[in-house]
């Protein structure tokens, strides 16, 4: 999959210019005689136009046509039609070509806007280019040990605004080199008792490798090898390479012996039958290596001195070590305390400091901790396809991302968040994965670039809309125990507080539309309370919160079970921070214990941008205004009971949309906003807010709250939310019309005395200014720190 996403970027960068032209406009054709000198001085005297397809052409003038040999030199011709962006081009153009490994562009010599000499494709007669590759594809490609199977190809304009294909080309070629090695008969044999599927550590100098790989009707693929490090990537039919299969079990596996404990090794699965070879890596590493990718990390994130992609590697592939860096722990006592008071902070690692990892991340903790949230829940970090992206396109689940930081890097981050009493929950991905998980790889369909329909763990086609990539079925037993395993791991390995799961209204293989996915499904509800059960077996403060948006009745029954779904109020706080009375009502009976309330979240557009580009009057043309209108609404959502998230940056007023440079795009970073007056008091507010949620715990309970008028109609007059638990009282009141609201009436405001937000004692008479909120409270603001 992450050869599509390269492609995406391709597209985007290099959309084709078209021209209208007149019959007297029509572009200049160059015309040159077949046996003219070329650009670069060479002669093509067996040149034949009439030899050529549209398109890419190999070899063409050879008497016989082959399969490209990576040892012998190539000739590629491209032959643009009326249809292609370079028709009637005149100019040389470039070859941007790469090996293809797992789905995966490797030894690329230029980058998109690069112009290298040796890509250069010389224009040799009208619509006609021609590059050779010499002495032979693996030297031009310098692409040493890496088998060369397939060539993915696109000739481009100098300037790269146009394509000669709209679509990638891709070959197959033929590379004796790798593919000389002759597998043998296959050996049958029981596994030793208690071998886990992936990577097991037996001794100090012995690891097991199991791999299951049984397709849906029983078969299995021909032959089974590892290569890496302990065999120096040799092929062979010995007990260093060549696995057994335990038919019974479904599973091919191996003794590794004589290993350094202290070393770490890199390898891969061989595959193959009459149809295809691969490589692949471990499903269950905790580590992987990915020349794609690697390389473009900076040393400040992943060391270089840390380990490095093999030379003899292809693809992805999978590293373990028998003596495990041991992480001492100093903060392991941390659990939480109450799950339905959390103060969550979204936080996206690339967007949330100029580093963009974990390390910049480290450096704002006494920022977030001054703030006031008790858990940081950090957008995926599992690694997924490159290195730029939200992470909602997993790949390798017990992997963390090394865009962000080592496996060490992690762990001090969490560690040093329980030592200032927050939680970590991680966003994780189990509804789908991409194409470059080696599940979806064992059984592929290449041809409709999709799981094939023999793959055991993936259905074809997603019974439920809102699908991405490749979906998995949850009724399968193997992706249960996949997913409660990875569960298992996180929270031992990593001591992570919680889950939030994304898309959990695709966990089920009941079919629906967008007008049906919502309703009751108790399937669903047992695959997500296993679920549940398992994180609960394992930590029972940990928490679970779902992105489910589903029928109330099936919310509720999940959120009886102790399971935290999403209330996502954006539509209604939107208006009311822009001004606008329709639809602006806050009464959500979600809203509340056992959910986890919203105003924004990475999904949605930003509270703060739609006040500034639609706001009614004041709202949308001064920046005073606007921030108190975005003040009063964290009041409402905060002061509600139940545990409550916010996106980050909310406390500051983040005003770029969520569309700017793409709605995954990277987004600018706005540190400075908090030298601006404005946005400074409304990230005290919430500063306050927050803080006053950890010291009044027991206030923020549902049938605490004795008046409330929070209606779309409860608008010209204020509205108003009183809560009151023994001599405990609280009373919030915000005005998100353009009027001043003189000697407010709407909510008994008996037994508070003291303004919050100022500390100031309760006038006898109460205005509420326009665009704005107080909060009163019985208890001095002072003695909260008491």
């Amino acid at each position: 999959m992450k050869k599509y996403i390269i492609y995406l970027l391709y597209l985007l960068l290099a959309l084709p210019c078209f021209t209208a032209c007149s019959d007297d406009d029509k572009p200049f054709l160059l015309t040159r005689e077949p046996e003219e000198e070329n650009q670069d001085g060479s002669v093509d005297e067996n040149f034949d136009e009439s030899k050529l397809v549209d398109g890419f052409n190999f070899n063409p003038m050879q008497e016989v046509a082959a399969i490209p040999d990576a040892d012998k030199q190539l000739d590629i011709y491209f032959k643009a039609n009326e249809e292609s962006a370079l028709y009637g081009h005149t100019e040389d153009c470039y070859l941007h070509a790469g090996i293809i490994v797992d789905g995966t562009w490797t030894c690329v010599p230029a980058a998109w806007d690069e112009n290298l000499d040796k890509c250069k494709m010389s224009l040799i007669t009208s619509n006609v280019w021609k590059i050779s590759l010499t002495p032979s594809i693996r030297e031009w490609f310098d692409s040493g040990d890496t088998p060369i199977e397939e060539l993915g190809l696109l000739i481009r304009s100098a300037d790269g605004t146009m394509k000669g294909l709209e679509e990638d080309y891709f070959t197959e070629t033929s590379d004796s080199k790798f593919s000389g090695f002759t597998p043998g008969e296959v050996v049958e044999a029981t596994m030793p008792n208690g071998l886990e599927y992936g990577i097991n550590i037996i001794d100090d100098s012995t690891v097991a490798l199991v791999l299951y790989e049984k397709d849906k009707n029983g078969n299995r693929k021909d032959y089974a090898y590892v290569m890496g490090d302990f065999n120096d990537w040799k092929l062979a039919n010995d007990e260093t390479s060549r696995m057994y299969r335990d038919e019974a079990a479904g599973c091919w596996w191996i003794l590794l012996n004589g290993l350094d404990r202290t070393k770490e090794y890199a390898f891969q699965y061989y595959l193959g039958d009459k149809n295809e070879e691969m490589r692949i890596a471990d499903p269950y590493s905790e580590k992987i290596l990915d020349s794609g990718n690697d390389s473009y990390i900076p040393s400040s994130t992943y060391p270089e001195s840390m380990r490095q992609y093999p030379e003899k590697g292809a693809g992805v592939v999978s590293v373990f070590k028998i003596a495990k860096d041991n992480f001492a722990w100093k903060n392991d006592d941390f659990r939480i305390e109450d799950k339905n008071n959390l103060m969550i902070y979204e936080l996206l690692l690339r967007d949330f400091s100029e580093t963009g990892d974990l390390n910049g991340a480290m450096a704002k903790l006494d920022y977030l901790e001054d703030l006031g949230v008790n858990a940081i829940e950090l957008m995926p970090v599992q690694e997924f396809d490159g290195n730029d992206s939200w992470g909602y396109n997993p790949c390798f689940y017990f992997a963390m991302d090394k865009a962000y930081g080592t496996q060490e890097m992690y762990k001090k981050f969490i560690d040093e968040c329980h030592g200032r009493g927050i939680a970590v929950i991680l966003d994780v991905v189990y509804n789908h994965a991409t194409g470059s998980h080696p599940f979806a790889r064992l059984y592929w369909d290449s041809k409709n670039n999709q799981t094939a329909d023999n793959n055991p763990w993936f259905n074809v086609t997603a019974p439920h809309p809102y699908n991405v990539f490749h979906d998995f079925n949850h009724e399968e037993p193997m992706v249960r125990q996949f997913v409660k395993r990875n569960l298992e791991f996180l929270l031992n390995e990593y001591h992570i507080d919680g889950f939030r799961f994304d898309l959990t209204k695709g966990f089920t293989q009941n079919k629906s539309d967008e007008g049906s996915a919502s309703n009751y499904d108790a399937s669903r509800i047992n695959i997500l309370k296993d679920y549940y059960n398992t994180i609960q077996s394992v930590r029972q403060d940990a928490v679970m919160i779902i992105e489910h948006f589903c029928n109330e009745d099936e919310e509720n029954v999940l959120s009886a079970a102790g399971i935290l779904p999403w209330c996502q109020m954006n539509d209604a706080y939107c208006q009311s921070g822009m001004g606008y009375q329709e639809r602006s009502g806050f009464e959500n009976r979600r809203f509340k214990e056992g959910w986890v309330g919203f105003m924004e979240s990475h999904d949605e557009e930003r509270t703060a941008f739609k006040a500034k580009a639609y706001g009614n009057g004041a709202v949308g043309q001064n920046l005073k205004y606007r921030m108190n209108s975005m003040a009063a609404n964290a009041a409402f959502c905060f002061m509600q009971p139940g545990s409550k998230m916010l996106w980050q940056f909310g406390e500051m007023g983040y005003d770029i949309s969520i569309e700017d440079g793409g709605r995954t795009g990277k987004k600018p970073l706005h540190w400075e906003y908090l030298d601006n007056p404005y946005r400074k008091e409304l990230h005290d507010v919430y500063t306050k807010l927050l803080n006053l949620r950890q010291v009044k715990p027991d206030l923020f309970r549902s049938n605490y709250i004795v008046e409330k008028k929070i209606s779309e109609y409860n608008w010209w007059g204020g509205r108003g939310l009183k809560i009151e638990n023994g001599s405990d009282k609280i009373v919030v009141i915000g005005n998100f019309t353009p009027q001043t609201i003189n000697n407010y009436s709407e909510i008994s405001l008996d037994g508070v005395h003291y303004n919050y937000i100022t500390g100031e004692p309760k006038p006898a008479v109460v205005s509420v200014p326009a665009h704005g909120f107080v909060i009163y409270t019985s208890f001095e603001p002072a003695t909260l720190s008491d």
